[in-house]
């Protein structure tokens, strides 16, 4: 007899040894050292490839009780068995089968905690895998279950949600078609796994409209949350064009049925916060708990209001300046973000809410809301901060926008506050240009008190000055330099001085003495100081041996790339004609104020 078909037939025959010791034994009489040897010989028939062995003596119905109390113990070995063989391998096919059994017939809270450990030790690439095969029997074991039965359930999907959230979620078109780690297919099988459950809960609130048993429905509620967070903040919701049925968008319709069918789809979309907040002793933990439920709230939202999942299930009675302040506090926990998925996401949501509404609709009064002051400002940092070209472009679109929504008073508030917190020449000299139009507005379609008279002269008094004086950086501030000097332009240009509605000529003498003054003294030390480095560069040049020399150069306070000298004269000869181009609008100003002046004392004369 060979040997490995001897140690095969020693396995099985271990094994049998052991089941007939054990038939003769009343339930209560099993001992550890029978669990023990039952998982040792059970494991080698497993590991030796005989698990159709196996499978009869579970089958046999004499073997009932014996499996009932000790079959939980092969749960470890079974699954790594299963993952060693392939999937068209018969051996495979007895271990699943195996698997069936073994939820069907043992102990129900025994069983659950043996499945819930191999998902726990589950990692990597074998995560969803695992956690794929697990599901079924896992579901029915939780079925079973009579007590603390939402706890379990509740434990079951916090575990899982936990084992996913390690795993990158596919964000390109091609990432989810591949699908490597199986991530999509495994959260819409965890959606399928919690529908029973959810289908419990739904029964028991239609038979009584005091449903009191809130656990289950409170588990089934966090996983929705969780679910919100990861993978839908972070996945690509939009539907690529390769790909038919996109597995996130199912996911999250999914998580949105379940919410409405739990009654709790509504009052999320409404309320900041939601549910029973563990009160948490650390406050480390309190401020995780927070941002963790803002994410998914933010995500719903965007859910909602962008991709119009469950858009259905929503009363089409509120606002849409009402649904803009509902959602402010979302918009601004999504823009605070650096990821692109979730920048992507803000934007659009704030985009989706301003577009619902009329031009010069919305009241000056939101602008007390802390929120309508915030956003605007998280804003300007994705204008200026963000490395992702297409976003920073996205928010200035919708920064003019939410300017454009507003009222007039609601608009020169805004402007306001925003030259005084951007700290950011091209937002200032955006700013100032809206300020301008506004001001064209004014003097040709509509009179309107908040860019004329004694306010536009308090505006002025912000965009009219040099930060710094004399001392300011030009070449830094040069957009919003120009900015306010087309503004005054404008404002000689259109406003004469016996009528002087903008009222920019009783103000014209502390114009001169804040702005233009320094500006002309700042622009001969700044163009001084330039003209005298191209000088000392063209003479180093001349000494060195060569043209190519690499040198550094510091520009506006930051110090640039390493540069041929060639290079930094040409940084240092476009920053005189940015000088130049300032004079040149100056001299022209100057020239009209003089022209305009001369013009009003003839007249008096």
């Amino acid at each position: 007899m060979p040997e490995e078909e001897s140690q095969t037939i020693m396995a099985v025959d271990e094994l049998q040894a052991i089941i007939q010791r054990c038939q003769i034994l009343e339930e209560a009489d099993f001992k550890g050292e029978d669990f023990n040897l039952f998982q040792v010989a059970g494991q080698k028939c497993l590991e030796d490839g005989y698990a159709a062995q196996l499978l009869e003596v579970i089958q046999n119905e004499k073997n009932k009780v014996i499996i009932k109390n000790m079959g939980w113990n092969l749960i470890s070995p079974l699954v790594r068995c299963i993952f060693m063989y392939k999937l068209e391998d018969d051996k495979r096919e007895h271990c699943l089968k195996i698997l069936d059994q073994l939820a069907q017939l043992c102990n129900p809270k025994e069983l659950f905690l043996g499945l819930l450990e191999q998902i726990e030790q589950s990692s990597g690439e074998q995560v969803c895998q695992t956690v794929m095969l697990l599901l079924q029997p896992l579901q029915t074991v939780l079925l079973k279950l009579q007590n603390k039965k939402a706890y379990s359930v509740g434990l079951s999907l916090a575990m899982i949600m936990n084992q996913l959230t390690a795993l990158p979620v596919p964000y390109t078109e091609q990432q989810i078609q591949e699908d490597k780690l199986g991530l999509c297919q495994c959260c819409n099988a965890v959606v399928d796994f919690a529908k029973p459950f959810v289908n419990e809960v739904v029964k028991n609130m239609e038979k009584s409209s005091e449903y009191n048993d809130m656990e289950l429905k409170e588990e089934l509620l966090k996983f929705c949350m969780k679910s919100l967070k990861y993978p839908l903040l972070t996945a690509q919701l939009e539907q690529p064009e390769g790909i038919e049925e996109h597995p996130f968008q199912r996911f999250a319709t999914e998580i949105i049925d379940i919410l409405w069918d739990i009654r709790e789809l509504i009052p999320l979309v409404f309320l900041h916060r939601k549910g029973k907040s563990p009160h948490w002793e650390n406050q480390e933990f309190a401020d995780i708990e927070q941002k963790n439920s803002a994410d998914s709230l933010a995500c719903l939202s965007y859910l909602m209001f962008v991709q119009h999942f469950g858009i259905d299930y929503f009363p089409v009675v509120f606002s849409p300046s009402y649904l803009l302040q509902c959602n402010m506090t979302h918009i601004e926990v999504l823009l605070k973000r650096t990821e692109e998925s979730m920048l992507s996401k803000g934007l659009d949501l704030f985009e989706s809410c301003l577009l619902r509404m009329e031009d010069n609709s919305l009241l000056h009064q939101y602008l007390e809301f802390r929120d309508f002051i915030d956003v605007p400002q998280d804003l300007v940092k994705v204008m200026t901060l963000c490395p992702i070209e297409h976003l920073r472009k996205k928010s200035l679109n919708i920064l003019q926008l939410f300017i454009d929504k507003f009222d007039a008073e609601g608009k020169y508030t805004l402007f306001r506050c925003l030259l005084k917190t951007s700290n950011h020449a091209g937002v200032e000299g955006y700013i100032i240009k809206n300020i301008k139009d506004q001001i064209h507005l004014s003097l040709t379609a509509c009179d309107n008190i908040w860019f004329t008279g004694h306010h536009l002269v308090s505006l002025l008094d912000l965009v009219l000055l040099l930060p710094e004086g004399a001392e300011t950086d030009l070449l830094q501030n040069s957009d919003r330099i120009m900015a306010s000097l087309n503004l005054l332009r404008y404002l000689v240009i259109k406003d004469c001085e016996s009528d002087n509605q903008t009222g920019v000529w009783t103000t014209l003498a502390k114009i001169e003495q804040n702005f233009l003054k320094p500006l002309h003294v700042g622009l001969n030390m700044s163009k001084a100081h330039y003209e005298a480095e191209i000088k000392n560069k063209k003479e180093n040049r001349r000494e060195a041996h060569s043209s190519n020399t690499v040198c550094s150069l510091t520009v506006s306070g930051e110090k640039m790339p390493a540069m041929t000298t060639d290079m930094q004269l040409r940084v240092l000869h476009s920053a005189l004609f940015t000088f130049d181009l300032i004079e040149s609008v100056l001299a022209r100003v100057e020239e009209l104020i003089e022209v305009k002046t001369k013009a009003v004392m003839d007249e008096n004369s």
